[in-house]
Parts: C-alpha cells; structure tokens; sequence
C-alpha cells in the first residue's frame, strides 16, 4: 500500500510517538492521531477523539499503537477492534510481554484482522530522525504490509518471526543495551574523576574496544555530544522508569537462563531513579554515579 494513499491511524503521541506520526506525515500518509492530550496531535493529521473513532476513519487501513505499557495496549486494541472492518493491520510499537501480544494477535484475528508487534530502538533521537531499528513479530503477510509504512520512520525492519518474536529479540536487545550504558557511565566516571577530559574519553572509546551505541551515539556525559538527553539535563529521552520497566519484563521471561547482571542493573537504575527522578533519561546513571548520591547498591531482599 502507498503512503500517500494509506489511511494509517496512530494511537499515544508522546516522546516516541508523536515524532514517528510526524514522519508518516511529511511521507504522504493520511494520519489520523489519537493521544489522552489531543493538543499534541501533529500537524498535517486529523484528530480522533478515541480509538474507537480512528479505528471507524481507518477501517481496512493500518493502526500503529505506541504506548507504555502492556494495559495501555490492551485497552486501546480492545476498544478498536470491534470497529476496524476486516483487513485492517494493527501494529503495536510498545515494548510490552509477548504472551499479551500474542492473546491481542489471536482476537485481532478472530476478527478478521491482523497483528503484528513491532518493538523500536533508536530512542527519541533516532524517532526524529526516522531512523529506527524495527523489531517484527508477524506472519509474512502482515510483515509485508506494515513494512512500507514502518520505512518511512526508520531503517529497514528485521522480520524476526512470528507474532511475540519482535517483543523477544527488543527485550533481550534492551537488557543489553541497559548493561552497556551503566558500564559506559562508570567507565566515563571514573576517567572523569581521574581528571580526563570526557571528549578525549570519547574519541578513544569510539576507536577502541570499548566502542558502543551508549558512548557514539548516546553518550550520557553533558557537554560532550549535542541533541541527546545529557545535553538537556536529561530530559526528552528514553526514561529510567521505561528501562526498569523493560528489564523486568526479560527478566519475567528469563525462565532458562541465569541474569545476575540484569538483576544488579535493575536495583542500579532504582537508585538513579529514587535520586534523580524515574523520568529522567536513562543515560542519568552517570550523573548518579559520578556524584556523591551514589552509593552501595543494596541487594533485593
């Protein structure tokens, strides 16, 4: 389906959201945005008062849902799909468990249409800039409706299996990413404290063996990169409280295998979020732990 022809719903506008519906926008798609706070409904999109509305102005079409939580989702699924038509493709954005997702992929079916979850990575700068990384659970059909659509807001996708596989591949992809930036931050902490200058850290981390997405891309250290959260005082990213959140739903799947260092990253980014704030950006570990807020981390009881 052409962009310019695709009448394309999309539910949750907030720090990912609202710029990805922004890019479908300016692709040609005939956006139809819902959000709790319709003032943030872009320009260049209609607005729906609720799901149940922009699921009856995209009926056939296609609706991405951009959420926090696995609720949130479920609500939102729930209220539209009566009112979709048959055909219409749901693409869930959020980062929520696979078990929900795949019970949402069996009624939207039920119903005459599909699901697919399409988790991200890329953070809210890389929503911006419309280059995300997609994460696709879906059958072969579906996968190749939504691509198009999912182009225009970031990179190519990665069809990574059936429905609840996109999820797996984010939340392990995410416990990774939560390990690499407390290890970025420390490391950047303790070169700091040794009285090197952050930007000649960064210049050798990016040419060395410690080179990674959280020091090249994302760097947590204010004043050494511009346009991300440590620039701002870590505002506008990716929250500590989303970064909890998604460790807890891998570890919740981590039946068959140990993850000592997800469990200890999990109490870290607590303490970041009970000393700074849970909705700070995530890369605030280093504030926390390069000031004398930091302290032991307890262990869970």
């Amino acid at each position: 389906m052409a962009a310019a022809a695709a009448r394309v719903g999309f539910v949750g506008l907030g720090n990912m959201g609202l710029p990805m519906a922004r890019n479908l926008v300016k692709a040609g798609a005939s956006v139809v945005a819902h959000d709790l706070d319709l003032s943030r409904v872009p320009e260049g999109a209609a607005a729906a008062a609720s799901p149940a509305a922009l699921a009856q102005q995209c009926e056939g079409g296609t609706i991405f849902t951009m959420l926090q939580n696995g609720d949130q989702v479920k609500a939102v699924v729930d209220a539209a799909l009566p009112l979709c038509g048959p055909d219409t493709l749901i693409v869930d954005c959020s980062t929520i468990d696979p078990p929900t997702a795949r019970a949402l992929a069996a009624n939207a079916e039920a119903g005459g249409c599909a699901y697919v979850d399409a988790p991200v990575s890329g953070g809210a700068v890389g929503a911006e800039a419309a280059t995300l990384a997609f994460m696709v659970g879906a059958t072969d059909d579906a996968f190749a409706r939504a691509a198009p659509l999912l182009k225009h807001m970031g990179k190519t996708p990665i069809h990574c299996g059936p429905v609840g596989a996109g999820l797996a591949v984010k939340l392990a992809n995410n416990l990774s990413l939560a390990l690499q930036m407390l290890g970025t931050a420390e490391a950047f902490a303790l070169g700091v404290s040794q009285g090197v200058d952050p930007k000649v850290l960064k210049a050798v981390f990016d040419t060395s063996s410690a080179r990674c997405w959280s020091c090249d891309a994302y760097n947590p250290v204010p004043g050494v990169m511009d346009g991300v959260p440590a620039s701002r005082d870590y505002a506008g990213g990716f929250a500590t409280a989303l970064m909890m959140k998604d460790l807890k739903l891998a570890l919740a799947a981590a039946d068959d295998v140990s993850t000592p260092s997800a469990e200890h990253a999990l109490r870290v980014y607590g303490a970041v979020a009970d000393a700074l704030g849970p909705d700070k950006d995530f890369g605030a570990a280093y504030a926390y732990l390069s000031s004398a807020k930091a302290g032991p981390v307890e262990e869970a009881a």
